[in-house]
């Protein structure tokens, strides 16, 4: 008897079909990937079987018997339990309160707070339950999903993309949870773009591809690349080799040390770090270990940081305003698409004037006709998926708005580009088609910072590479001296003391 079936299961949004008859097996115990690109009908196939969604055609059935799923309280009712890609946190509730919402009220707020504590703490998943979610980064609010879903204890668990936020040592001590999770009997549906653990975890797999099931594979029996093309139909695109040597330095950060702004915030200490014309200089690190308010010092968002702490073209910018930075050649992609890159609700078209000023006259008229034909220009060039330049960004997949959004910054001819989690949650091919883009610009010259908890993007990108952790920035490394077991290690805070100086 299966765990989970799906039978013809079909979904039609205007102008799309998410899902169209998909059939799909979940045995006791399985660890069953889910596979395909941004937009393939992946995450509503997981809302439908979560009951955040309802179908238009199909039946599911449930440990043998035919069930209806109408909401996530029934499904967590049944047993079934999921970790959102996209987060559903309350951000004016502390974690602990998050994770009370979706459990049995029998228990205490201290009693969640505890086991909150307990299961952090055995799977290595840190979440401190009083933290209000407003403070915390996309990686710690990840974190407080997992563990809100392993305290249900489920039969079904679904994982969309859990590891971006772990070091390599701390993803092999989260599959060694799934791997007993799986032989206690429990089902793991795990949707990630990593095809390497799909390969290493899971023991059955399902590609979808245009809402369509395409083929079901044993991911161990598969390599990288034939898992890619039965994704995407093709192979990946290859990645243009690195060219010509770097040149002067473009930004120069010495001494930049910052207090928390909150109390949940990270002090920096004692930053130094430059960037030439040329180079892609890379930070790795664990998600809230000072990304963020580096991230912020270096936008402009937080102006507080010393005078000639901060210098763009030996120029000091510590306390100049975002638009300042961005008219000197600054530009910046941050790390949360929605709301931060992007107004949900806005149409890409009005969505280019967060960070581009070329539709807006000199006394303040919107150019409705110019937002729009630039928002039509970046769909084309960088292969978006959408209906055009009026639809709303929270339309899109997260892979085709993250495509945009760095489409719009590296469209404007930056001269230093900042980028934070460039593919996170993006598939393969369009990872490959932002990696090779971010590469582009550094042949042509721009100098490029890029943050990212994903070793092996920071591997195949960058020139030079730090790690941040507890606000403190390791030496550089050059990538063909480092390792992920080196790295891993400092990102922990374990490097060499007596090069804790960056020399710029």
């Amino acid at each position: 008897m299966h765990r989970l079936e799906l039978i013809g299961i079909t979904k039609q949004y205007p102008g799309v079909r998410a899902n169209d008859g998909i059939h799909l097996k979940v045995a006791p115990g399985q660890v069953h990937a889910v596979l395909g690109e941004n937009g393939a009908g992946k995450s509503t196939l997981m809302k439908i079987i979560y009951g955040a969604t309802r179908p238009d055609a199909g039946q599911m059935a449930w440990n043998g018997r035919e069930v209806a799923v109408a909401s996530p309280a029934q499904a967590r009712a049944l047993g079934i339990s999921m970790v959102y890609q996209h987060f559903s946190l309350f951000d004016t509730l502390t974690a602990a309160e998050n994770i009370w919402l979706g459990l049995d009220k029998a228990l205490s707020l201290a009693e969640v707070a505890e086991q909150t504590r307990a299961v952090s703490a055995e799977y290595g998943l840190h979440v401190d339950p009083a933290r209000p979610v407003h403070t915390l980064s996309v990686g710690e609010r990840q974190r407080v999903e997992i563990v809100r879903a392993l305290l249900t204890r489920p039969q079904l668990l679904i994982l969309d993309e859990p590891t971006s936020v772990l070091t390599p040592q701390a993803v092999e001590s989260l599959f060694v949870t799934l791997r007993q999770l799986s032989n206690e009997g429990c089902s793991i549906l795990y949707i990630s773009h990593k095809l390497h653990e799909i390969r290493a975890l899971c023991d059955h797999c399902t590609v979808l591809r245009g809402g369509r099931v395409v083929g079901e594979v044993d991911p161990r029996q598969e390599t990288n690349a034939s898992l890619s093309r039965l994704m995407i139909g093709a192979d990946a695109p290859v990645l243009k080799p690195r060219e010509g040597q770097p040149g002067a330095t473009v930004l120069r950060v010495s001494s930049l040390a910052l207090p928390q702004r909150d109390p949940f915030g990270v002090t920096l200490a004692d930053i130094g770090l430059a960037v030439r014309t040329g180079e892609i200089v890379g930070v790795a690190g664990v998600s809230g270990n000072g990304q963020q308010e580096l991230l912020a010092a270096l936008s402009g968002e937080d102006p507080r940081a010393p005078a000639g702490s901060i210098r763009l073209f030996e120029k000091d910018i510590a306390r100049a305003s975002p638009g300042r930075r961005r008219a000197a050649g600054l530009h910046f992609v941050p790390e949360e698409r929605l709301g931060r890159g992007a107004v949900p609700t806005l149409s890409l078209a009005m969505n280019t004037l967060l960070t581009r000023t070329e539709a807006v006259s000199a006394s303040g008229w919107l150019r409705i006709g110019e937002a729009r034909a630039l928002a039509a220009r970046l769909i084309e060039g960088f292969r978006v998926k959408a209906p055009g330049p009026d639809a709303p960004a929270r339309t899109l997949s997260g892979g085709n708005l993250q495509k945009f959004i760095v489409g719009r910054e590296i469209d404007a001819g930056p001269r230093l580009l900042i980028v934070a989690q460039p593919t996170w949650g993006v598939d393969v091919g369009a990872a490959a088609q932002i990696r090779g883009e971010l590469l582009r610009l550094r042949n042509e010259g721009c100098a490029l910072l890029v943050f990212s908890e994903e070793l092996d993007e920071l591997f195949e990108l960058c020139d030079r590479l730090h790690v941040i952790a507890d606000g403190r920035l390791s030496p550089s490394v050059p990538i063909a001296e480092a390792t992920r077991e080196q790295i891993g290690e400092w990102m922990s805070g374990l490097w060499p003391e007596e090069q804790a100086h960056v020399q710029a």
